[in-house]
């Protein structure tokens, strides 16, 4: 019989408990947490691809480029994310193959460098708005405006920042390769920072380009395009609720897509927090629909998906 297949899609911001606690082993530390509760996962009969995302570390590697900038010369956003997808896939690679073998579970556990295409018709190119890196005095923001082509935002009155674009993602190039492991029986890590974005021709040759994907929409993708039966996707709530901070607050156990998209349009999900995770679930619950699956939508907190699995506690996002 096979396995169900679940994506599941880890916060680059999981990895970071708080700003004295942003040190590789730091990160490590909170990385061999996730692992225990993933490796839970694949003992109860899981086929699994883990996707991260990747804001903080890169922010970190743009850093360095700029405090390095009279050394040595900054790295490409596109390469960034490339560094992090090898760090961070090393990172869990290393603790999920520990835990696993701590329960007796010996499979090979691997990470593929993504790239993900996108359009450069995509109108995110026209006005970039993903702000990146460290916050900037005006005047260096505009010194590397003139110098580097930056465009820039003021963020929420602490400073200047670059910003980028965010285009749809279209394709997961590496697609194939991740199904072939996963056929192997591998556990695979793929899609990081939700891909490295890179624009593809008629001749099918690729050219990297600087912007960011968002982590939940391409791995809602990678699920469609493998079939997955579940899309689950940790945050640091059990479940999703309405109302949210507020006196008649209300958690949620299941929502319907219809129940879902109403939510959306009364504005109950923060856009910088739940709402992307519950577009991207709807997203791949409608794709499933649409081609005669029964994939389904999980959120829930790290250390609660055992029990969200059995039904216990999470908020399912179904047909």
């Amino acid at each position: 019989m096979t396995k169900p297949l679940a994506i599941v899609a880890v916060g680059g911001n999981a990895l970071i408990r708080d700003d004295q606690h942003d040190s590789i082993p730091d990160q490590y530390n909170a990385v061999i947490e996730s692992a225990r509760h993933i490796a839970e996962m694949i003992e109860a009969g899981w086929d699994l691809v883990l996707t991260h995302g990747n804001g903080p570390q890169v922010g970190f590697i743009l850093r360095r480029s700029e405090l390095a900038a009279d050394e040595v010369r900054p790295v490409p956003l596109d390469y960034a994310v490339g560094d992090t997808q090898g760090a961070i896939g090393y990172m869990f690679q290393k603790a999920l193959s520990n835990a696993l073998r701590l329960r007796g579970i010996h499979r090979q556990v691997v990470t593929v460098v993504t790239q993900t295409r996108v359009s450069r018709d995509d109108p995110a190119f026209l006005n970039p708005a993903k702000p990146i890196g460290a916050f900037l005095d005006e005047a260096t923001a505009r010194r590397r405006q003139k110098e580097l082509g930056w465009t820039l935002m003021e963020d929420a009155g602490r400073g200047w920042r670059r910003t980028v674009a965010s285009p749809q993602p279209l394709e997961i190039i590496e697609r194939d390769v991740i199904a072939n492991l996963l056929s192997q029986g591998c556990v695979v890590i793929a899609c990081g920072g939700g891909g490295i974005p890179v624009l593809v021709d008629d001749q099918r040759q690729i050219t990297g380009v600087e912007a960011v994907i968002d982590k939940d929409l391409a791995s809602a993708l990678l699920a469609e395009q493998l079939g997955a039966d579940l899309l689950l996707i940790p945050t640091g709530v059990e479940q999703v609720a309405i109302n949210f901070g507020q006196p008649d607050q209300r958690w949620l156990d299941t929502l319907s897509m219809a129940e879902a998209n109403a939510l959306i349009a009364q504005n109950q999900f923060g856009a910088g927090s739940m709402l992307p995770k519950v577009e991207a679930i709807l997203r791949f619950v409608a794709y499933s629909q649409q081609h005669g699956r029964t994939g389904k939508g999980l959120i829930t907190s790290p250390e609660a998906i055992r029990r969200a699995l059995d039904h216990e506690t999470g908020t399912w996002i179904t047909q």
